[in-house]
């Protein structure tokens, strides 16, 4: 997701600052579709509807990222081990930072499953355990604490994060040695299986918010959402040549605003339009928006600011705030509260995980990661 799992360049490479700055963009419109989750039935009648396909934007952004990063470096220092180091410095704090957050507003709510049911304090530390190291619980044991079949029940965003991971290994070890024609084949076989899942409404509701859990679909659908998005990046990062255009940042954030906040396709009797709709953002529109992105350059200094500020806080963005959107669910249904009733606190939710995000980064992530890369990246 990302950073939301996509921030990896090289140390000595300029980064991309729209994509950059549209990481952000994405990240931060991701906290209200999470706000409008709580006052949902169904992924059918919930307003700011098509939130859960930031992830897919993601994998895209990560998979160009981690092609302009590393594809040329295989052959002269890079190696396995030095590429996973880098991976695990990168990315790995916040999932730490994040799983213990989740646990602690875990306890904060009461120790309980949604339906009230009381969880052990040793079923909570050995669900902060598997979290910390990325290892998935199995709906309806005792480590799955919130009992709706969370991979990751204290902060579930680090789904996408268990699914980075596994792009970046398949790339790694195979991936990186295909040529740009096996690459081609593999991103138009995957793009297929992504459109049929999505179409035949393999979730359930014809959507692609799938990959969240171990349970029904969720898996296949998660690996199709890595497997076309994370390799279309890669494929297009080899084949990028940029185009002119003004203004790439501020179009592509207005375009990503307007596409995860369209309502539900149709009335849910024919959940293929709603397939169609998410088909057609992730297979034709992300990829252009990125390439878009890509393609242009921050012209004004105030437009480098944003993107720059932006940048810094995605991932961490991402990763901490989901643990206080359980608290503020438990608040609306507690009380039965609308929107219309709780947006001061939803605004203030929204500004409180922009803060909490850049003291986590300031404080914790950064100076992690410089110590990380001391003591296991730079060469003595």
């Amino acid at each position: 997701m990302q950073k939301i799992s996509s921030a990896a360049f090289a140390d000595t490479k300029p980064h991309y600052e729209l994509l950059d700055g549209l990481r952000g963009v994405a990240a931060l419109l991701v906290i209200w579709y999470h706000v409008f989750e709580g006052f949902a039935t169904s992924p059918i009648d919930q307003r700011f509807n098509h939130g859960y396909l930031a992830v897919d934007f993601f994998f895209i952004l990560s998979g160009f990222v981690i092609g302009y990063a590393y594809d040329d470096r295989w052959k002269t220092t890079l190696t396995l081990k030095g590429f996973f180091k880098r991976r695990l410095v990168r990315l790995h704090p916040m999932v730490v930072m994040g799983a213990v957050l989740g646990a602690i507003t875990f306890c904060i709510q009461g120790c309980e499953q949604w339906d009230g049911t009381a969880v052990s304090f040793s079923m909570v530390l050995l669900a902060l355990l598997l979290n910390l190291f990325l290892i998935p619980a199995v709906p309806g044991t005792g480590p799955e604490v919130r009992g709706n079949g969370e991979m990751y029940p204290l902060n579930g965003p680090s789904w996408s994060l268990f699914f980075e991971y596994i792009g970046n290994i398949l790339y790694a070890l195979f991936i990186r040695r295909f040529s740009n024609r096996a690459l081609t084949a593999l991103v138009v076989l995957a793009g297929a299986g992504l459109a049929a899942f999505a179409i035949g409404s393999l979730s359930g509701y014809g959507h692609l918010g799938v990959g969240w859990s171990l349970a029904d679909y969720n898996l296949l659908g998660g690996f199709l959402r890595l497997s076309f998005s994370f390799f279309i990046g890669l494929l297009m990062s080899r084949r990028f040549r940029p185009v002119k255009i003004r203004g790439a940042f501020w179009i592509c954030s207005a375009a990503l605003a307007v596409l995860f906040a369209v309502p539900y396709v149709g009335d849910g009797e024919s959940p293929w339009m709603n397939g169609i709709y998410d088909s057609v953002c992730t297979v034709l529109v992300f990829p252009v928006l990125v390439y878009l992105g890509a393609s242009g350059k921050a012209t004004d200094r105030g437009t480098a600011k944003v993107c720059k500020f932006l940048g810094d806080i995605s991932y961490p963005v991402y990763i901490v705030h989901y643990p206080f959107m359980y608290l503020f669910y438990v608040w609306l249904w507690k009380e039965n509260l609308t929107f219309s009733e709780t947006w001061p606190v939803a605004v203030g939710l929204f500004f409180g995980n922009i803060l909490l995000a850049y003291l986590c980064l300031k404080l914790y992530d950064e100076p992690v990661r410089k110590w990380l890369t001391r003591k296991f990246l730079t060469r003595k």
